[in-house]
């Protein structure tokens, strides 16, 4: 399954190259939700929350009811868990918070899993360089996504693996790692990081593996099927 995504940054909606270099921003934030209306998951993301540096909660608390959304940044305690699910999100993306002092952190993940039920946490392990990388992909901890879905899977119902070396390239995923990581655990696992090929999105479907796609659709170098999708204004 593909699932787009919405990437929110300065008020806008942005794509990243391995999330640093801003490639594209569009103020159409009310036609891509258009765009993805009809999508059965959409993963919104607050990137500045991520980072630290900000937050677009006024464009997640827009987003979050017209869409079967999925969102994620900044997402560090419990109770911002509970306040963005109240939003309107079937689920949370938990990144950061999930790991302490280079390990993942179980207590944490189990007090969050017990608040709002496992099933609506999705753990993000996202990998740079061979190792789980948080705090938007600037902070790389000791351990492996392998490692790190095993910990966690009691304390949620999927897996989001980024592959970062690739995010945002468009020279397509890195399979192995995917598969690695998918072959870990028993939760389902979506991939994202460079998935740009219709090809590719076949390839993970018939694994079992959904695929999250930005820069591909933003740029209009992959087609939504009877979509009509225009490349917006790049940076």
């Amino acid at each position: 399954m593909l699932i787009p995504s919405i990437d929110l940054k300065g008020g806008k909606v942005v794509q990243l190259v391995q999330g640093q270099r801003l490639a594209i921003e569009s103020d159409d934030l009310d036609g891509w939700v258009s765009r993805f209306a009809r999508f059965p998951k959409v993963q919104l993301i607050d990137l500045d929350a991520a980072l630290g540096s900000g937050t677009n909660d006024g464009l997640v608390q827009q987003v979050a009811p017209q869409l079967p959304c999925r969102v994620g940044g900044g997402i560090r305690s419990v109770d911002r868990a509970r306040e963005v699910l109240a939003y309107g999100a079937l689920a949370v993306i938990v990144s950061s918070s999930l790991f302490r002092d280079g390990q993942p952190d179980l207590d944490f993940a189990k007090s969050l899993a017990d608040a709002v039920g496992a099933e609506r946490v999705i753990a993000a392990v996202d990998s740079k360089g061979g190792r789980v990388v948080i705090r938007g992909w600037t902070e790389p901890v000791a351990v492996t996504a392998v490692e790190a879905v095993q910990a966690l899977e009691p304390y949620c119902g999927e897996f989001l693996y980024t592959h970062v070396d690739r995010e945002g390239t468009m020279t397509g995923t890195d399979m192995n790692a995917v598969r690695a990581v998918a072959a870990a655990t028993s939760r389902p696992v979506t991939a994202a990081g460079g998935i740009t090929t219709r090809e590719e999105i076949n390839t993970l479907h018939a694994a079992g593996i959904d695929s999250v796609v930005g820069m591909a659709i933003y740029t209009g170098t992959l087609s939504l099927d009877d979509d009509r999708t225009e490349p917006v204004t790049q940076g």
